[in-house]
């Protein structure tokens, strides 16, 4: 990371000299031109004090500055066809994230693949359709407007024994599609 540059670009932005920048945090002129060209290093007590003086912290000035968008589009989701299902992933970067949500269209007496035990908790939404929901030994039917939760610890599926299409709202965490 070119925390010099940063730095620079920070005391620029709030329009002080290396002097009065320098002034401010109790540090020389030359020093602060030895960090904003990445020839020294700052303490973190120097840094703090710097950034404070800046307006800014140690969070802000480490966190990442391209920020995520907060709303998702048709043209953002990612959609993948097999046979009798289709699966659209609603944040393209949720692999990553805490959790990752989906909707799955199964078609007339189609089924996920079995998922085998892993870490984990899954929620799901019926938006219409029927479907059936296999978790270990037990298996629940819901329709339109119901929904599910359960730790993934045992093989689960779903399964579409009925004449027409159901979507599922689908949401596991931490990410497993």
């Amino acid at each position: 990371m070119e925390l010099g540059s940063k730095i620079r670009n920070l005391r620029l932005k709030n329009r002080l000299t290396q002097e009065e920048l320098a002034d401010r945090c109790e540090l020389t002129k030359g020093y602060i031109s030895q960090l904003e060209n990445d020839q020294n290093s700052p303490s973190i007590v120097a840094l703090t004090d710097i950034l404070a003086a800046l307006g800014s912290s140690l969070k802000d000035f480490f966190s990442d500055d391209s920020a995520e968008p907060i709303a998702y589009g048709e043209d953002d989701y990612f959609v993948k066809e097999s046979a009798g299902s289709s699966t659209k992933w609603l944040v393209p970067t949720a692999q990553k994230n805490a959790m990752e949500p989906i909707v799955l269209t199964l078609a007339p007496m189609c089924a996920t693949d079995r998922d085998m035990p892993h870490e984990g908790e899954e929620f799901g939404y019926v938006l219409s359709g029927k479907v059936c929901l296999t978790v270990g030994k037990e298996t629940a039917q819901l329709k339109a407007g119901e929904s599910f939760y359960f730790r993934s610890d045992r093989v689960h599926f779903l399964e579409n024994r009925f004449k027409e299409e159901v979507r599922v709202l689908w949401v596991t965490c931490p990410p497993n599609f």
